[in-house]
């Protein structure tokens, strides 16, 4: 009983970490889309979008991850 209530924290704190990523990267194209249409966009702008984007795919690995011991009987 113990392990699911462990596993269960661990699966909230990673949709919490997912909505925040992504939210964070929708929120950055947003402002590169409103640059873009000034006329110039920053590089900061532009490489923070990007890091944003790797922290998708980190997470998107745990959700794989934690996806995967659940099919295969290690999550219950």
């Amino acid at each position: 009983m113990d392990k699911r209530r462990v596993w269960r924290e661990q699966e909230q704190r990673l949709v919490e970490r997912w909505n925040e990523v992504t939210t964070r990267y929708q929120d950055l194209h947003a402002e590169i889309s409103r640059q873009a249409s000034a006329g110039a966009v920053s590089p900061e702008l532009t490489l923070q979008a990007e890091r944003a984007r790797a922290d998708i795919e980190v997470v998107r690995r745990q959700v794989a991850r934690m996806k995967v011991e659940f099919n295969s009987g290690k999550r219950f």
